[in-house]
Order: C-alpha cells, then structure tokens, then sequence
C-alpha cells in the first residue's frame, strides 16, 4: 500500500528496502497547527516529499543521490506536469546536515551546515553562473570585486537545473568543466578567481522539446523515465494535495511533519552507515556481468552502478550490499550508459576491417 493508500504495481524497486517502506507508509502523521493569519509574505514552505503520490522511481533515485553524492547526480526525463520540478523542490525539507571547515574565523573550526538546494535560473547569464565583478561595489564604492557565481554557491550543495537540454551552450560548458574538475576559475580583465565546486547535479527535462547533449548527459548518475500517473484515483489525490498546498501550504506541511523527520534521520544515518558499505563477491559478479552482456564501453557504468547498490543498502540499514541491491538500482545506473549508437558504429567498424582483411587476403594470394 502506498502512502496515498494505492496499490503500487508490484517491482524489484519495492522490495526488501526499508527505504520504500518510509515512502510507501499510508497517511501522514503530526498535529495540524493551526494557520496563521495572512501577513502579505510569501510561504515559501516546500511541498512535502512524502505527500508526492506515486513515482517511486523518481524519489528513489533522488533519495539515494542524497545519501550517496558520489553516485553523481540524476536526470529526470519526462512530459511537463508530471511533478519532477516540485519532486526536486521537495527534497529541501528532508536534506541532512554535513560538518565544513569555517574560515571566517581565526583559527578555523568546524560547523554544521544544512546542504541545500541550489537551482540555475531559465535566464542565467554566464556571469551569473561562473561569477564576474560586482557592478554595484564597482559603481558605488569606485573599487572592482570580483563575486563568485552560481556554481561556488552549489559546492557541496545539490545544483539544480530544469529544462537542461534548453541550456546555452555556453553554460553548459562552463557546468561540464566544474563537474569535472570540482574547481573553476573566473578571469576578468587582471582579476583572476579560482573556486570549489563540487556539487550533485540534478537536471529535468522534456524529451519533445529537444536532445540533451551527450557530453552533459554523461555526468548524470541515474535516469529515470518519469510518466503520468495512470489510475484515476492516483490523479485525484494529486490534485487534492495540491490544492491543499497552495490554499494552506503550512497545515500542509505539518501534517507530513513527523514522517518528514523520520526520512531525514533515515537519510542522515544512511550517510553515515555508507561509509562502512561494502558490496559482495556476488553482487560484484552480477553487476560485471551486466555490464559486459550490455556491451556498455563506459567505465562510470560499473561505478554508478556500485555506489547506488551501496547507498541502497545503506538505506536498508545493511552494511553490505547484495545481488537484491544491484538488482534494485540497475536500471537507473545502466540505461544511462547503454548507447545504441556506439554499438551501431562497432558493428559497421567491424564490417569495413572484415572487409579490409578480405582484400589484403586476396590481393596477397595474387601475388604469390
């Protein structure tokens, strides 16, 4: 039974994890508080991810991503309207805290600081994404400074971006290079800014309105094919629940309170147990196998796909992860890898060098 109190079509995704368990319970729980009186302030309270009826797939992925940043992100492919963006959202209320190296003061310590949600607006500028000089310091105190950009800010953070595939050409180059590197560098004239940006890239977007790269593609972990709910019933209570958020975002939000926190301590001890995670002989044997009978070329295959059985164990509060486990996250890692054209390319390689051979056999034999 879903937490929406539908019956869920029956997959490996629901079994054996206690992780779908906190996903699947039926209702929520807490006090509903009482509303407060309009104020004029925007409530910018998110929608709670445990109120997101359905689409298993998507919060899965989305959750191991959390517990596991190494897996390296997810891509969330689908029509408009089938909830990725609010989905994405809807993570912040449930993100864990981690422990960073303040040095504002002197000397160094540590803090705690909430990881958070770091989204690319639709109309960013290059400047906005990699940093630039600060126009108002540099006219109203007549001096230059040169200001980090989006990309700073999601260090160690998740970085969102909707609608990935409608990115400038020019932003996305400048994404793929911190991705890669975790650092980036800002030149401005002779001002020259070197920062951290090691970041969870989380990206959306609408297969109708155009391909996504293939060099950004590859540095999405998961994939998910997020469609429409089917069942009608299902539809209804989307729309129940959102209404309810936009008329009383608050007592909304409070009724998904507790098990809010529940899945936030769940989250934040799996972080924990995954650095303890192993995988076994025979779930390392599967998930070779897989990738050879695939016949997928990608060395991040067997790397994602590894490190999402561990963070799915991890949330199974087991520190080993299995067959189950590899069973479990294989699509989600592996349909990213696999491509179609590149075994279509082999395969007319391997037709041309047979036919090459057949010639130099031939015009030999002739001249002996």
């Amino acid at each position: 039974m879903s937490d929406d109190g539908l019956n869920l079509p029956e997959n490996d995704v629901q079994k054996h994890s206690r992780l779908l368990e906190i996903l699947n319970q039926s209702g929520a729980r807490g006090v509903l508080q009482k509303p407060r009186s309009d104020m004029g302030f925007a409530d910018l309270l998110p929608f709670p991810f445990l109120a997101i009826v359905g689409q298993v797939e998507m919060r899965v992925a989305l959750l191991l991503t959390v517990i596991n940043p190494s897996i390296g992100g997810v891509l969330l492919i689908g029509p408009r309207g089938t909830g990725k963006t609010t989905c994405v959202r809807s993570l912040s209320g449930i993100l864990p805290e981690m422990e960073i190296e303040d040095f504002t003061s002197d000397p160094p310590k540590m803090r705690w600081e909430r990881v958070k949600i770091v989204e690319l607006p639709l109309n960013a500028r290059l400047e906005d994404v990699v940093g630039g000089i600060n126009e108002r310091v540099a006219i109203q105190q007549n001096r230059i400074k040169l200001e980090a950009g989006i990309l700073s800010r999601a260090h160690r953070n998740i970085l969102y971006v909707d609608e990935v595939n409608l990115l400038d050409d020019t932003l996305v180059d400048a994404i793929l290079d911190a991705s890669a590197q975790g650092t980036f560098t800002v030149r401005r004239g002779a001002m020259v800014g070197t920062f951290d940006s090691r970041f969870v890239l989380v990206g959306s977007m609408n297969p109708e309105e155009g391909r996504l790269r293939p060099q950004i593609m590859d540095r999405f972990g998961l994939r998910v094919i997020v469609k429409g709910l089917t069942e009608a019933e299902a539809r209804l209570e989307v729309y129940r629940r959102g209404r309810e958020y936009r008329e009383a975002p608050r007592d909304l939000a409070a009724k998904w309170a507790d098990i809010t926190q529940d899945t936030k301590e769940l989250v934040a001890a799996a972080r924990e147990l995954l650095k303890e995670t192993e995988l076994s002989e025979e779930a390392v044997r599967m998930g070779l196998d897989l990738v050879n009978e695939l016949q997928i070329d990608s060395a991040r295959a067997e790397f994602t796909l590894f490190e999402a059985a561990r963070a799915h164990a991890a949330a199974d509060g087991r520190d080993l992860a299995t067959v189950q486990d590899v069973r479990v996250v294989a699509p989600l890692a592996l349909r990213q890898r696999r491509s179609q054209f590149m075994l279509d390319f082999f395969k007319r390689q391997e037709e041309e060098d047979s036919q090459i051979r057949a010639l130099v056999t031939r015009i030999t034999s002739d001249e002996e």
